[in-house]
Order: C-alpha cells, then structure tokens, then sequence
C-alpha cells in the first residue's frame, strides 16, 4: 500500500482533473504515479510541462532507454515496471534490448552511448569527466540533445525519488531492480 494516499481520477485535486483526464484520453487509464503527482497540482503542472517540452529531438526509443537505465541506477521498482511496459508497447524495443538498457547499454551504439551516459549522469550525480561528453558527441549527439539527455535524467529522477518516497503500488506488470540478470 502506498505511503500517500493516491486519489482516484474523481477524488483528485480540481486543478489536477484537466490534466489526469488528458492522460486517461492519451492511455485509457490514469496510472499510479500521475494521480500520486496530481496530489500537488503544480507538481502535476511542472512534470506535465517538462515531460511535453523534452518529447523534443530524442526519439520515443532512446527516451524509453534513458528511464529504464535511470530508474535501474536509482532502484526504482515502479518506474522499472512502467518504463519496460511503455519499452515493450510504446517503444516497441525487445526484452533483450529492455535488459542491457537496465544495465546502461544498447545494441545500437549510438543508443549505447545515450544510455550510458543517462546512467553515468545519474549514478555519479552529474559528476561526469569531459570525456564521457566527448564519447556522446562522438556517437552524434548534439550539445542540445546532450541536454535533454541530462533533462530527462532529472525528470525520470523525479518519478523515482516520488515512487520510492511514496512507495507507489505499481500498477504495471512488476519487474524489479532486485532481479539481477
């Protein structure tokens, strides 16, 4: 049972309504982790707002990538669970490909160099040697696109850090950072 009571759809925050039922439109449902956001409908707004704003120049696979290597780094078992679902459906990556994302890794190098840097950035806190950001150049990615990657370090830290602060019931098939592979 979570630690924050998660409101449904009905019983959230008005100024939360507008944008849960956008999710609900956009998934057919309204997962755990929005309604426990939309607790706080300026946390709601922010995520929302920050979670548009970097669908920008990463493709859906890289940033399915990015969350799955975060959420490994930070232990986060909730969003481990909803990022190999959107992997698997979404993103449409393998279970093989999910793997050595949750280990900071791709098959496609250019991928690779995305994910482990993510994983570098949120393991060392951002606390990185020029070199790894020579290495994510190297691979092709802009200094812009190098940003987003950080962004969406920070954003998918945010999801974990509520999830496990909360302890959020996940409502996605379980996959756990416990499960070594």
């Amino acid at each position: 049972m979570s630690l924050i009571d998660i409101p449904t759809l009905e019983n959230s925050a008005a100024d939360s309504r507008p944008l849960l039922e956008a999710v609900n439109r956009q998934l057919g449902s309204v997962p755990n982790l929005f309604r426990l956001i939309g607790v706080s409908p300026a946390a709601l707004q922010a995520y929302s707002g920050f979670n548009a704003a970097l669908s920008g120049t990463l493709d859906v696979k890289t940033r399915e990538r990015i969350a799955l290597a975060v959420a490994q780094v930070n232990r986060c078992d909730y969003c481990l669970s909803a990022h190999a679902y959107l992997g698997l459906n979404l993103a449409k990556l393998s279970q093989e490909e999910i793997s050595r994302n949750r280990l900071g890794t791709s098959d496609d190098s250019k991928a690779a160099a995305a994910v482990s840097f993510a994983a570098l950035v949120a393991g060392e806190r951002g606390h990185v040697n020029p070199s790894h950001l020579e290495a994510v150049r190297a691979a092709g990615f802009s200094d812009a696109q190098i940003i987003e990657i950080v962004a969406l370090v920070a954003e998918n830290t945010f999801t974990n850090y509520l999830n496990e602060v909360a302890r959020t019931d996940i409502d996605f098939p379980v996959v756990r950072a416990a499960d070594v592979f």
